[in-house]
């Protein structure tokens, strides 16, 4: 069976959530495949976003799913998508499970996903004492002592961000940092310390980091670590259809969220570098809102009565 609907959304995150939100109160008829496995699931506390700061992102989509519940043209799906084909009027959708839907529009929510991690021991703190975002976390590491794992390209860049929230941080930059001579001697200038050798392991106990130990063997105590990580794109299927790519992985759109491909959107991280929950919100929200302006306006096309 083959169900029919306005919009089909790929990803069951903030920025899919809200794109449902604002179809459904425009009375449109949607379903989101949701494979619930978000980037997040790491992550104990949601922060930043006004009326759910501190919330996990576990209650935060349980607490979105009860409010979609008021919209009956809105349904929700766990499962996958596993193949998207384009055909002339419509998008035909099929998932994992062999369900198969089919859409006027398609809105690409798949987020990103993080490249296994390549420091021994960082899994085991990632989400309880290593973070990725200062503007989630940081206020729960501040005037700590902090490591920044972090490459020479971005090293500057986060020292300074990190500074906000504490003066107490090392910079491990995993390997010869190729940092420019201008970034060493500012670093050098403000007392931040750049340690090159590869890291051998992060030691911890019950995902609470204790030291990060070098190749060399140096043992550097800390209370908290923030990492650069690698992301890709959360789903192969944009590509798949012919979306265009940034080279950060980031589905290419326009202000309004409309990829190359008539008919086809993404909102939120899939086509961000922002990664703020709040942001993703807002981008479902607007881009949701175009959507439905397609929509309409091909159904005031299509009405046109002639006398």
């Amino acid at each position: 069976m083959n169900t029919k609907v306005d919009v089909v959304i790929i990803g069951g995150g903030p920025a899919g959530l809200n794109a449902a939100l604002v179809l459904g109160r425009a009375r449109k008829s949607v379903i989101v495949i949701d494979d619930l496995q978000p980037r997040n699931i790491v992550t104990r506390e949601t922060h930043g976003f006004l009326t759910r700061d501190g919330v996990s992102p576990r209650e935060f989509r349980k607490a979105a799913h009860e409010e979609l519940e008021a919209y009956p043209s809105v349904s929700r799906v766990s499962d996958t998508a596993a193949a998207v084909t384009k055909n002339e009027d419509d998008f035909e959708i099929t998932t994992v499970s062999g369900a198969m839907y089919s859409s006027k529009k398609l809105l690409f929510a798949v987020g990103k996903k993080d490249l296994p991690l390549s420091v021994d021991g960082l899994a085991e703190v990632y989400g309880t004492s290593a973070f990725v975002c200062p503007y989630c976390d940081g206020w729960e590491l501040r005037d700590k002592k902090l490591i920044l794992i972090v490459d020479g390209t971005h090293a500057l860049h986060l020292a300074k961000v990190i500074s906000g929230w504490t003066k107490d941080y090392s910079i491990c930059t995993n390997g010869p940092a190729e940092l420019t001579d201008e970034d060493r001697g500012e670093l050098t200038r403000h007392g931040v310390l750049v340690h090159e050798p590869a890291i051998r392991t992060i030691e911890s106990e019950a995902g609470m980091v204790q030291q990060v130990v070098l190749e060399d063997g140096t043992r550097l105590p800390c209370e908290g670590i923030f990492f650069a990580p690698k992301l890709t794109s959360g789903s192969d299927l944009p590509q798949a259809l012919g979306c265009e790519m940034t080279e950060t992985g980031s589905i290419l759109t326009d202000e309004y969220g409309k990829t190359n491909i008539s008919g086809v959107f993404s909102a939120g991280d899939a086509a961000s570098e922002k990664y703020q929950a709040i942001a993703a919100a807002a981008s479902g929200a607007l881009t949701a809102i175009m959507i439905n302006g397609e929509l309409n306006g091909e159904a005031w096309e299509a009405n046109v009565t002639v006398e």
